[in-house]
């Protein structure tokens, strides 16, 4: 049997943390043959230059497509989308792969679907059908579902929505979040081996602080998170900060900034790094009461860790959330008074039965499973599914 190529492209460190496992599996199986194409925040070293954690993992990479990132203004985005729609379309020329399997809605994601659909190229798009009202990444994710022609849901609800879009029901499929089966599977770092490797005692108390740009604010989410910095400022010696520092959006580098000038002026207590690495991320969440910010991955994965998330402001709007999820406006004033919501004994009650909503098991095993069932050829010329 003739194998199939498969080209995954990663674009960012959350992405390839959420994408490990069926890169991982595609990559054994003798029936498949995996094209990687790394891009994005991957090859910024103001973003951690992470293309060395899918080094580490001794994951073979097809080729890079560098798109010089060094700004993050209005301009700057849309630049970068055009290069990698340039740059992505000479890849698959050559590459020439039979599907094109992308997850999310980030600015360099959209270019990759957007060159493939020219190309008349499969596309199996991962995470659609989910909202974020604060973001530009709305109008993305659900622009990449159009393009699409095989969609893999990590809820119910995302599934139903995909479907509201007219997408066929036989090419949609609810297989849970990837990003949970890592959880799974890693060997996690000791809590010694960890404040050792991150240079910070952990603390009576600890919190992970990420926070992203809210893209669709004037001011990108930038007060939200100086109202944030305030309230940590107003805690006791007890607490232990651990930052990420933000990712490649508009207005990301404004936010980093903040982190470098908190951390320096709370040096016994706050610790920030460009990125964690799926490992330390993960082996952190075990040591940590909360994840504090407005990322997807304090609604998607921190909840199977029974520890709370403190979901800021409307980043996240409209997302499905679990019971460990304590949702807040960006005000100092109730971000303190949902911090101490955390340590109340019915809050702690909560987390010990709350369930994962994105928790379905085996979600890479189900995608490779219908991705080899499907006859590819098939795909491009999709009509739109009209529910009468």
């Amino acid at each position: 049997m003739k194998k199939k190529f498969f080209c995954i492209i990663t674009g960012s460190r959350a992405e390839y943390g959420l994408l490990y496992p069926l890169i991982k599996k595609i990559d054994k199986d003798k029936s498949l043959s995996l094209q990687l194409i790394v891009t994005g925040s991957h090859l910024s070293k103001d973003h951690g230059f992470t293309v060395k954690e899918i080094n580490n993992d001794n994951i073979k990479i097809t080729t890079k497509v560098n798109l010089k990132i060094s700004g993050d203004k209005k301009a700057n985005i849309s630049n970068y989308i055009s290069i990698a729609i340039k740059k992505l379309s000479k890849k698959y020329e050559k590459l020439k792969p039979n599907l094109i399997i992308i997850l999310g809605d980030r600015y360099e994601i959209f270019a990759a679907a957007t060159a493939a659909m020219i190309a008349q190229i499969p596309i199996a798009h991962i995470h659609g059908g989910e909202r974020t009202s604060g973001l530009i990444d709305e109008a993305i994710r659900h622009s990449i579902t159009k393009m699409s022609h095989i969609h893999f849901a990590a809820t119910k609800i995302y599934k139903k929505r995909i479907l509201q879009l007219g997408e066929n029901p036989k090419n949609v499929y609810h297989v849970g979040a990837p990003g949970v089966e890592n959880i799974k599977n890693i060997k996690y770092f000791s809590k010694k081996k960890l404040e050792k490797d991150l240079e910070i005692k952990f603390g009576i108390k600890n919190l992970l602080i990420t926070f992203h740009p809210v893209t669709l604010e004037k001011d990108f989410g930038l007060k939200q998170f100086k109202n944030l910095l305030s309230a940590l400022s107003k805690l006791n010696n007890d607490y232990k900060f651990f930052f990420t520092f933000s990712n490649a959006d508009m207005g990301g580098r404004k936010i980093n900034n903040e982190i470098i000038k908190f951390v320096k002026n709370n040096m016994s207590s706050a610790k920030a790094f460009k990125s964690l690495g799926r490992y330390r991320y993960l082996s952190l969440l075990r040591y940590v009461d909360a994840v504090v910010g407005n990322s997807s991955s304090g609604l998607i994965e921190v909840p199977s860790f029974k520890i709370g998330t403190i979901n800021i402001g409307n980043r996240q709007g409209g997302r499905v959330y679990g019971k460990t999820v304590l949702n807040t406006s960006p005000t100092k004033k109730n971000i303190l008074l949902t911090i101490k919501k955390l340590y109340t004994n019915n809050f702690k009650k909560k987390l010990s039965k709350s369930i994962n909503p994105y928790d379905f098991g085996k979600t890479s095993n189900r995608i490779i499973k219908i991705l080899k069932k499907k006859d590819l050829n098939n795909l491009i010329n999709k009509d739109f599914f009209d529910k009468i």
